[in-house]
């Protein structure tokens, strides 16, 4: 079942379960958006002096693992909105790489999947 053949009814409920990842994924953002301004304000502080404070993780760790996070969650916004292109111009659900079919046990799985089961496999 390609994208075209694919029924109204399926496109639409992945283009709700995106969506709601993406409301969700925003939210995070916006969360870890918080918590970095924080941290940033803290390492500014000439007074912090954690870095020799035995009771838990330096700001430079802090800054680090918010880092990782935000990033994680850009990408995911990222992929999320390419999904949605996809639904906009009649690709999704066509592997990008072979052009063939990703089937929707592997959408329903993950709603994002650009490429089919086989081609996902010979990337890795």
């Amino acid at each position: 079942m390609t994208a075209a053949t694919m029924t109204p009814a399926q496109l639409a409920r992945f283009e709700a379960r995106l969506r709601a990842e993406r409301a969700d994924a925003e939210e995070r953002l916006a969360e870890f958006g918080d918590a970095m301004a924080e941290v940033r304000t803290a390492r500014s502080d000439a007074t912090a002096d954690d870095e020799h404070d035995p009771e838990g993780p330096t700001m430079t760790q802090e800054w680090s693992q918010r880092t990782a996070v935000l990033a994680d969650v850009r990408a995911e916004l990222a992929e999320v909105d390419r999904a949605l292109a996809r639904i906009a111009d009649g690709s999704y659900g066509i592997c990008t790489r072979c052009g063939k079919r990703i089937t929707v046990g592997r959408l329903d799985a993950r709603p994002t999947a650009e490429l089919c089961i086989d081609c996902a496999r010979l990337v890795r």
